[in-house]
């Protein structure tokens, strides 16, 4: 559920119209401006915390500082129903081996979800706010299109020592809908004709059968239950359509992600990758022949492999992190 094709989305305006009858009403309660999103179930162990983004308002943000070495970040994708869930794999994980942390982007999880604008700078600007809270230099681990908001970060955060990135965006030559609509005008348009009718598209993308439909993209066996039924707790509270008609319109992807961010990158990186329903790899061997970045191909996996592959992640990572100390 990385990026939509613009036959998806005009599929789920469609799709929402038809249903909107028998649809799950989207919540009309008042979102409190900049207040986190507290009555959504915590996605991780660990501590939930919040952090005050100025200008926006709290950013959610779980963390566990039991074990030894270099933080560790952990950054979800963005999609309708993103959240810290997604890398619940990778948490449970390295949770009690080295002190780890994760983001919920602005909009999404437990964040404030207030009716603003939101921008890929914003979302770049929480995980800056995150690593300076820290205070230490961390490692950051992204998946799909927060990849592109780690690289715009760690562009100017010199504590950000190591980025791997699994299956991200920004990598491919441009497709058709999301991206498109980005390179068109920034998303503008499309975001004003999604907008207009944002409350019964959501209330047709936040069902099941569709979370289910979009997920099953991203997986070559069966679709993890616990993600499924998180997505949609997540997508039940106020504010939730918000950040996800400026994913939609496109306005978060940075259009040329690898010559404005990857290329520029100095870090050590490494890209896990295999098959993927919404983003492609075409400059993948380019990247790779950057000095310091690498790639390990996770097969039999489609975008989500922390939860078919977690083994073969794990150890991807920590021949990474071993090799660059």
């Amino acid at each position: 559920m990385n990026r939509k094709t613009v036959a998806l989305v005009l599929l789920a305006g469609v799709v929402a119209l038809g249903l909107a009858a028998c649809a799950p009403t989207v919540s009309t309660t008042p979102v409190p401006d900049g207040q986190a999103t507290k009555e959504l179930r915590p996605a991780l162990s660990g501590e939930r915390k919040y952090l005050d983004l100025p200008g926006f308002g709290q950013v959610a943000y779980y963390v566990d500082t039991r074990g030894e070495g270099r933080p560790l970040v952990l950054t979800p994708s963005v999609n309708a129903a993103a959240s810290a869930y997604e890398m619940k794999p990778v948490w449970d994980t390295y949770v009690g081996t080295r002190p780890v942390y994760a983001i919920e982007w602005p909009g999404f999880g437990s964040s404030a979800r207030p009716d603003t604008q939101y921008t890929r700078e914003l979302m770049t600007r929480s995980l800056n706010a995150l690593v300076e809270l820290i205070g230490a230099d961390v490692d950051v681990v992204g998946l799909s299109l927060g990849s592109e908001f780690d690289a715009r970060a760690a562009l100017t955060e010199l504590r950000i020592r190591s980025l791997a990135l699994i299956s991200p965006s920004g990598l491919g030559k441009p497709r058709g809908g999301t991206q498109e609509a980005n390179a068109e005008d920034g998303g503008k348009k499309l975001y004003d004709r999604l907008n207009s009718v944002s409350t019964p598209l959501y209330a047709a993308l936040r069902i099941k059968p569709s979370i289910e439909y979009f997920l099953s993209r991203s997986f070559r066996g069966p679709v993890d239950s616990g993600l499924v039924d998180y997505a949609l707790d997540a997508t039940r509270q106020p504010g939730a359509k918000y950040a996800p008609v400026y994913f939609i319109s496109g306005q978060l992807f940075t259009n040329d992600a690898y010559g404005d961010l990857y290329s520029k990158l100095t870090i050590p990186v490494i890209v896990l990758y295999d098959q993927d329903g919404f983003v492609s790899f075409d400059r993948l061997q380019q990247f790779t022949q950057q000095p310091g970045v690498r790639a390990v191909r996770i097969e039999g996996t489609n975008g989500l492999p922390q939860f078919e592959k977690m083994p073969e992640v794990k150890a991807a990572l920590d021949a990474f992190w071993a090799e660059i100390r």
